[in-house]
């Protein structure tokens, strides 16, 4: 594994302006996630993701709260793309991911972005919810290697994307850390509105892996390259942690870094009748289940400050 960021040596080539311009073509006909909505986003048509020709930036700074592989003691340097191409009822960030928060930035203020995050320190560019934003992004690399962008990045999804765009991604991303939501396609629908994303979930994820491999951590415990996955325990076990555990383990590796994840709360429209069994914290016998299950498909990379319970955010 090299020292530097994998994009480097694309940019040498010339692969990252190339890269740039398909990027940008493939806005015409949108077919940036499974949803194919085909609308023209070079004018300014928007479908599902409601986000035009420029992506939408809601915030960017210093984030303390990812793992810790990811902040280590500078913090990792996340860019929190507004609007989202999935519908997920219980988003804790439902103002920014379905209310069109957040102004349009160019390729180049999106490149000054990451150098000013650079500039502070970080350890990393972190990119989240970026499924319906990767022509934007990819345009904006050449920009910010120019300004000499060197951190590696970190592609922070819900596993709703495209082969297309993970193509794009190729040899540009270091870190993929995809969130895998829900096995059922009838529960998909339900709740993230998205009948196929346990399919496509399943797809973009082996995608990853196949890019990147297993986590890589450096000798101060920072990720530099690989996979990470992210795992929302629900309320009932209705994602089906334990299909989702076992697919990991036997199609994608039991090397796999995993953050079983504890914080689930009551957001965004869970408080319709609809969704009223969603309508309150895990439990941490829950929790606790969710982990065993994870360990018992073989996984043993879990992410420390949940696995060991010394951060029990449940419980009510």
């Amino acid at each position: 594994m090299t020292s530097h960021p994998a994009y480097l040596e694309l940019y040498e080539t010339r692969e990252v302006h190339r890269r740039a311009e398909a990027a940008a073509a493939t806005l015409e006909s949108c077919q940036v996630c499974p949803r194919n909505c085909k609308v023209n986003r070079l004018e300014d048509k928007t479908a599902v993701c409601k986000t035009g020709r420029l992506a939408q930036v809601a915030s960017y700074f210093p984030h303390f709260g990812e793992e810790d592989c990811l902040r280590g003691r500078k913090g990792s340097g996340t860019i929190f793309f507004a609007m989202c191409n999935l519908r997920c009822v219980f988003c804790q960030n439902f103002d920014i991911s379905q209310a069109k928060k957040g102004p349009e930035v160019t390729p180049q203020e999106l490149a000054a972005m990451m150098i000013e995050l650079q500039d502070l320190g970080c350890h990393n560019i972190n990119f989240v919810t970026p499924e319906h934003v990767v022509p934007q992004i990819v345009e904006a690399l050449p920009y910010a290697i120019e300004k000499g962008l060197r951190l590696p990045l970190v592609y922070n999804t819900s596993a709703y994307d495209s082969m297309e765009s993970l193509e794009l991604m190729n040899g540009l991303v270091d870190i993929y850390m995809p969130d895998f939501k829900f096995w059922d396609e009838d529960l998909s629908l339900k709740y993230v509105k998205a009948k196929d994303y346990c399919t496509a979930a399943r797809a973009a994820i082996k995608e990853m892996h196949r890019q990147v491999g297993d986590l890589v951590l450096d000798n101060y415990g920072l990720a530099k390259r690989g996979l990470m996955l992210r795992h929302l325990v629900m309320p009932g076990g209705i994602a089906n942690t334990r299909n989702i555990m076992h697919f990991i383990a036997n199609e994608i590796s039991k090397n796999t870094y995993v953050n079983v994840m504890a914080q689930y709360y009551p957001s965004g429209k869970v408080s319709e009748n609809d969704y009223a069994e969603i309508n309150r914290h895990i439990t941490q016998d829950e929790y606790q289940k969710a982990i065993a299950t994870a360990r018992d498909e073989g996984l043993y990379r879990l992410d420390p400050r949940e696995s060991d319970n010394h951060r029990w955010l449940g419980g009510h």
